[in-house]
C-alpha cells in the first residue's frame, strides 16, 4: 500500500536526484525521511514494479558523441530474447529492447542504441557487433539522429491545473 510518504518521493525523484555526494540523505530531509529509508522505499518500488528503473541521462553531445545511432533489427521471434541479450553485452551498445513490428513498411523488432564520437567508429562498432554477434543474416537499418531533443525521466504525476476563476458580476 502507497502512503503518502511514498507519493511524495515518487513526486520528488521523477525530476531527478540532487547532485550531491548523498542524494538519498537530502531527499530524505524534504520529505521526512533518513537516507535508509528513502533507499528502502526505492528498492521497494522497483521489486513491486512501481517503478521500471532508476538511472542516469547523459548529455551525450556535450560529452563529444556526436554520432548517435540507433540500430533496429529484424530477429526472428523465437531468438529476440536471445539476440537482445548478447547485443545488450556489447560495452558499446547502450541501450537495447525489443519493439512490436509495424508491417511490412517497418518489421524491425529489435532496436540498440550506440553512441560515438565520429559516424566511422559508430559503423565499425556496429560491424564488428554484426560479426561477433552472427547478425549478417538478418535485415537491419542504422539510423544517425540530426538532432538531440530534451531527456528526461518518465512523469508519474503532473501539476494539477489551478480552478478556474469565475468573475461575480
Amino acid at each position: 500500500m502507497i502512503d503518502q510518504q511514498d507519493l511524495q518521493l515518487l513526486k520528488t525523484i521523477q525530476h531527478g536526484l540532487p547532485i550531491t555526494s548523498r542524494p538519498y540523505a537530502e531527499i530524505g530531509k524534504q520529505i521526512g525521511l533518513n537516507e535508509t529509508e528513502v533507499i528502502e522505499r526505492i528498492a521497494l518500488f522497483m521489486q513491486t514494479g512501481l517503478i521500471k528503473r532508476l538511472g542516469v541521462i547523459v548529455k551525450h553531445q556535450r560529452l563529444g558523441y556526436t554520432a548517435n545511432a540507433m540500430v533496429v533489427f529484424d530477429i526472428p521471434d523465437h531468438r529476440v530474447s536471445e539476440v537482445g541479450e548478447s547485443i545488450s553485452k556489447a560495452r558499446f551498445v547502450n541501450l537495447c529492447y525489443q519493439r512490436p513490428r509495424q508491417g511490412k513498411q517497418w518489421p524491425y523488432n529489435l532496436y540498440c542504441m550506440i553512441h560515438g564520437k565520429s559516424r566511422e567508429k559508430v559503423c565499425q562498432q556496429l560491424q564488428q557487433l554484426i560479426k561477433s554477434r552472427d547478425l549478417d543474416p538478418y535485415d537491419r537499418e542504422i539510423l544517425f539522429s540530426k538532432q538531440c531533443f530534451k531527456q528526461r525521466g518518465a512523469l508519474y504525476f503532473t501539476p494539477s491545473p489551478s480552478p478556474l476563476s469565475v468573475a461575480n458580476g
